[in-house]
């Protein structure tokens, strides 16, 4: 039987060896991995090189990659897509656009020639997703001097510091739940929300129902959601259930049921919850982004940074109450301490996060909350509020924004607006002195420089 080899440069990147494939006909995703053997059987380092495999395995349709038949009722959302000219394999508009998390995250850096691979990286401008996309106008008919398109275009982040992202985000929440408990318990009088030093408005409750109005930055769930531009999911695990079903019309179990081929292409079971598990652990586990020794141009850069506005909403560091990141089967959003059966502690190697206190030091550069950045950066679908950018690790990452559209770190400040308006403006009136102090800053801030290392 013939068997192909996956030559991938994870063994540069890595330290790990290639794996074959299946032969020809067989699923890639081999051996299963069980949510049992996830909480009882696997050590830490073997669940985390489980994780890395799954999200690096290309499924192929024993696998059941793709969606099944079309449905006439709705031919955009997974499970009933059109395949690209009826021959049955991958579209690059709408989904199911690759066969691996891999395609699309793989850089550590795009800074360097050639760019430099690593399991969980960024992606460049040519792994760009394209959600929710019909009707693309490529001859521009209508003559807006684009081709417009309904729909989204999303930039691929990279996953590291995954893990300090989540539980800054689950903290917050958990202030947050508790200062909506407040206001229950204190009938028309306004409750303050606020979670580690940022504001998310007032809430207030009138014995009936909960006022909402001044709320800001969350939704009225009061839940932080870290991931996904436009901050549609509060855990890893929550991303990765949609991105499997979206990118490549594998259908979790926990979503479908066990045994129900839901999108009807021949396979069931494509996705156990001990494998989903596996991958987020992996992907919690990553090594965080690194802060290089400021110097003089560099502390110059930062006060530059503060004085325009910047770090009002790039907070530099947000520290966690705990240095234990726990994870949840099934994740009740409002409540993070429901139905744990995992933890990570993030002071270790990896992902290796400094401590400070009880918990650690969460260097990402962001408050985790909407903004509206402004009519230039909205998108066709009417969307204009998008999470702040975590800037840890950003020297490495380029293209920028939401979309790729910045190719260098001052476009990518410049094409602010909205509630960031402001500090555009101050950052294109800066000195040419200031301007280069604070883009040194940014620069310092880079990816980890051996991912995955041990693995």
């Amino acid at each position: 039987m013939r068997t192909t080899l996956l030559f991938l440069t994870v063994t540069l990147a890595i330290g790990t060896s290639s794996l074959a494939l299946a032969a020809d006909g067989d699923p890639n995703l081999t051996p299963r991995i069980t949510q049992a053997e996830v909480e009882n059987q696997l050590t830490l380092r073997q669940i985390r090189k489980e994780g890395l495999r799954i999200f690096s395995t290309p499924f192929n349709h024993a696998d059941g990659v793709g969606d099944g038949p079309i449905n006439p009722a709705d031919k955009v959302s997974p499970g009933g897509r059109p395949t690209f000219l009826n021959h049955g394999s991958l579209l690059r508009m709408n989904g199911l656009d690759s066969q691996t998390c891999l395609e699309c995250h793989n850089y550590r850096t795009t800074t360097s020639i050639p760019f430099e691979f690593a399991v969980g990286g960024a992606g460049a401008l040519g792994q760009a997703a394209f959600p929710g996309i019909i009707a693309p106008d490529l001859a521009d008919s209508q003559n807006n001097g684009y081709a417009r398109v309904l729909g989204r275009v999303i930039n691929p982040p990279f996953c590291f510091g995954a893990g300090g992202v989540e539980l800054v985000g689950k903290e917050m929440t958990q202030e947050l739940q508790a200062q909506k408990q407040q206001a229950e318990d204190n009938p028309n009088t306004p409750v303050d929300l606020e979670a580690k030093g940022v504001s998310f408005g007032s809430i207030s409750y009138d014995g009936v129902d909960f006022n909402f109005s001044n709320v800001e930055g969350v939704g009225n769930d009061l839940v932080i959601r870290p991931f996904g531009r436009t901050g549609c999911c509060a855990t890893v695990r929550e991303f990765d259930l949609g991105a499997m079903q979206f990118h490549h019309g594998i259908q979790p179990v926990e979503i479908v049921g066990v045994d129900n081929d839901a999108d009807g292409d021949g396979v069931a079971n494509e996705l156990l919850e001990g494998e989903l598990s596996a991958m987020h652990i992996f992907q919690v586990a990553l090594e965080r982004p690194r802060r290089e020794k400021q110097g003089p141009q560099q502390q110059a850069g930062a006060v530059v940074f503060d004085d325009i506005g910047c770090a009002s909403c790039h907070v530099p560091t947000l520290v966690t109450n705990s240095r234990f990141l726990t994870l949840s089967l099934p994740e009740v959003m409002e409540d993070p301490t429901a139905n744990v059966y995992f933890q990570l502690n993030l002071r270790r190697m990896a992902p290796g996060f400094k401590k400070s206190g009880s918990g650690v030091e969460v260097q990402l550069y962001a408050d985790l909350k909407l903004h509206d950045m402004g009519p230039d950066l909205t998108e066709e679908t009417g969307n204009s509020l998008f999470t702040t950018a975590r800037l840890w690790g950003v020297a490495d990452s380029a293209p920028y924004l939401h979309d790729g559209r910045a190719l260098t770190l001052s476009e990518a400040i410049s094409q602010h607006g909205g509630e960031a308006q402001a500090s555009a403006d101050a950052f294109d009136a800066l000195s040419e002195g200031d301007r280069e102090a604070l883009i040194e800053l940014l620069e310092s801030l880079r990816a980890p420089k051996k991912p995955n290392k041990g693995l």
